[in-house]
């Protein structure tokens, strides 16, 4: 069965000025670039590129230029949400033609994609780590999802309302996550719950249906259990996740692949020209 719709997902971009560097070691520009080009190399259209939270570092007007810049070649339309090192009011500003709910406040979204509905929530808190769905937004995603009962919803957002057992980011996700489940699971056309936050691909359940962390084309947080060490991070083989929906699959209808970008040796073909398996 052909895929009806390519959602692409990056996240956690952490762009800064020209020529600086994350924690003085990354370099996200050149990471961002590389997964434009990855995501332009696509032989079939993508449909939408989510970008879920931290779009740049500190929230200043020039990152947001910067970013933008970054963002030119991509051929694909996008659509954004903020994270907690993003700014509301400089982010609005830089994204001008996104499809906001309200015309100040929390940035949610919601965008059609043919037969699917996509949900952006706002989970950031000024000047805070930790994310919170804020009374206004809890009861706009009640009314969206309230809208119909039979419609797709693909809801993102940045901060997981789930634990992932890494210490130091668990104290910083989604602070009432509860008050979202609830809502889930009151309008059960939703069919996925996509996050970003802690640049790791994961996935769980929540509220009763798949639920997942991207991961981020630049650097990774350290899988560190036991609090053994300070926060830290690795720099991992970049990645994003590319959700595919079915039309009409008997089952299965959302699939999620980890996307690696770069380029790698392949493709081989598994037969020869006679159809013997090589």
């Amino acid at each position: 069965m052909t895929p009806s719709v390519l959602i692409a997902q990056i996240t956690d971009l952490h762009i800064k000025r020209p020529g600086e560097k994350a924690y003085g070691i990354v370099d996200t520009a050149a990471a961002l670039s590389a997964c434009v080009a990855h995501l332009n190399a696509f032989d079939v259209p993508l449909d939408l590129v989510v970008i879920s939270g931290d779009l740049v570092d500190t929230g200043t007007p020039e990152e947001y230029a910067h970013l933008k810049r970054l963002l030119a070649p991509l051929k694909w339309p996008i659509a954004v949400l903020p994270g907690n090192h993003d700014a509301r009011d400089p982010m609005r500003q830089a994204f001008a033609d996104q499809a906001y709910a309200e015309p100040s406040g929390a940035l949610n979204q919601k965008v059609d994609v043919r037969e699917l509905e996509i949900i952006l929530l706002d989970s950031s808190v000024p000047d805070a780590p930790h994310g919170l769905l804020g009374t206004p937004t809890l009861a706009w995603l009640d009314s969206v999802l309230a809208a119909s009962t039979s419609r797709p919803a693909l809801i993102f957002l940045h901060h997981p309302p789930f634990l992932t057992g890494i210490w130091h980011m668990d104290q910083q996700n989604l602070r009432n996550a509860d008050a979202m489940a609830e809502i889930v699971r009151r309008h059960p056309r939703t069919r996925l719950v996509a996050a970003g936050h802690v640049h790791r691909s994961t996935l769980t359940s929540f509220a009763g249906i798949p639920a997942t962390i991207c991961p981020a084309p630049n650097h990774a947080v350290a899988l560190d259990f036991g609090r053994k060490n300070v926060p830290a991070f690795n720099v991992e083989p970049p990645a994003f996740h590319l959700h595919v929906w079915f039309s009409g699959a008997a089952a299965g209808d959302l699939v999620t692949h980890l996307v690696p970008i770069g380029r790698f040796d392949g493709p081989h073909p598994f037969f020869g020209d006679d159809g013997k398996l090589l």
